[in-house]
C-alpha cells in the first residue's frame, strides 16, 4: 500500500503508510502537536484507516505521560537562557573560535523575507553537488515549486536566516517556534563556503532569535551518530529522550505490537552494524559520483517536507 495523506476532523494532517502494517502520524508531528490523543485515535479506529497510530510528546514534557505501548526518539537538543550564556559558557573552544573565524572572514548573518529570489538562491545551494555527507542530496534538483512549497510551511511562526559573503547567500536556516521549543527546521551552506564557517554563524543566529524569544529549548533534529553529529555535541546540544507511543488501532495492530513487529529493520539492528552499512553507503554514493552516476537526482527521492534533522553542513 502507498502512503496517503488524510485530515483528521479536527484539521490535523495525518499520513498513512505501510504494506503489511499500516501505520498512522501526524504529518508534522515536530511541529503540531495532538491536543487531543484519545479523541484522534478514537477517530482512526473508527475510519480504520491504519493499524497503528504513532504519536511522540511534546519536546519540553519528557516525562510519559500516557499508558500506551512507549519506545523513545532520540532528539538534539539545546537547554537555553541567554545568547551570552550560550556563546561564553555552553559551546566549546573550537567552534567559538570558528565562529570568530566566520566573522573575521566576512560571513554575516541577516534576517531574511520569504520570497521567489530567497527560493531561488537556496536551489543554488541545494544544486551545488548531488552528494552531501555521503548520501544522496535530495533535495538536489528540485524545481522552483516544489522547493517553494516545501519551505513556506509554518511561515506565521518561522524566522529565515542567511549567511552572506560578499552580498552572496552561502548558507541559509529555517527557524520554526512553538510556545516552549524551537526546531532548526532547515540549515544548510555551499559546500565551497565551508572554510568561511557559515554554519556556526547560522547556528549562532538561531540561537540569538530563540532566546531573544525567551523559548528555553532548541531543537536540532534526531540525535546521530557521527559526523554532523559531532558538530552539534561542540554547539552544546545534548541528547533528550522523548516520549513516542505506538497505539493499536486494530487486531493485527494489536498482534503486531504484542510481537514488536511495529519496529523497522534498522531499530532491530546493532549499532556497530548501521554504522558498517553507513559506511560502506558513503563510499558507494562517492564512487557512483566520481563515475558520473550520481549527477541525475534519483527518480524516487521523495524527501519529506520540512521533516526533522533534514539539516546539512
Amino acid at each position: 500500500m502507498a502512503s496517503k495523506d488524510i485530515t483528521s476532523t479536527g484539521g490535523l494532517g495525518i499520513k498513512v503508510g505501510g504494506r503489511l502494517l499500516r501505520t498512522a502520524h501526524l504529518i508534522d508531528e515536530y511541529y503540531v502537536g495532538a491536543p487531543d490523543p484519545a479523541a484522534l485515535i478514537a477517530e482512526l479506529k473508527q475510519r480504520r484507516v491504519a493499524d497503528v497510530f504513532t504519536f511522540v510528546q511534546e519536546l519540553h514534557d519528557p516525562k510519559p505521560r500516557f499508558e500506551h505501548r512507549l519506545s523513545w526518539d532520540k532528539m538534539a537538543v539545546l537547554p537555553l537562557t541567554t545568547y551570552a550564556n550560550w556563546f561564553d559558557k555552553q559551546i566549546k573552544f573550537k567552534p567559538r573560535n570558528r565562529l570568530r573565524k566566520a566573522w573575521k572572514a566576512g560571513v554575516e548573518t541577516r534576517m531574511l523575507d520569504f520570497s521567489d529570489d530567497l527560493v531561488r538562491a537556496i536551489m543554488e545551494i541545494y544544486n551545488e553537488t548531488p552528494l552531501r555527507q555521503g548520501k544522496r542530496n535530495w533535495h538536489y534538483g528540485k524545481d522552483f515549486d516544489t522547493v517553494k512549497r516545501e519551505h513556506a510551511t509554518f511561515l506565521e511562526r518561522s524566522e529565515f536566516i542567511g549567511a552572506y559573503f560578499k552580498d552572496e547567500l552561502i548558507g541559509f536556516a529555517k527557524v520554526t517556534h512553538g510556545e516552549r521549543s524551537s526546531i532548526i527546521m532547515n540549515i544548510v551552506a555551499k559546500m565551497s563556503a565551508r572554510d568561511m564557517s557559515p554554519m556556526n554563524a547560522l547556528i549562532a543566529k538561531s540561537v540569538e532569535c530563540v532566546a531573544a524569544r525567551n523559548i528555553p529549548l532548541l531543537n536540532y533534529g534526531i540525535w546521530g551518530r557521527r559526523g554532523l553529529n559531532e558538530f552539534k555535541v561542540a554547539q552544546a546540544f545534548e541528547c533528550l529522550d522523548v516520549p513516542r507511543y505506538h497505539v493499536p488501532l486494530s487486531l493485527k495492530g494489536e498482534w503486531a505490537l504484542k510481537h514488536d513487529l511495529h519496529r523497522g529493520l534498522k531499530e532491530r539492528m546493532p549499532e556497530a552494524w548501521i554504522v558498517k552499512l553507513a559506511d560502506t553507503r558513503a563510499k558507494l554514493n562517492e564512487w557512483l559520483y566520481s563515475k558520473g552516476g550520481g549527477g541525475a537526482r534519483p527518480a524516487h527521492a521523495t524527501a519529506k517536507p520540512g521533516a526533522v534533522g533534514e539539516a546539512e553542513s
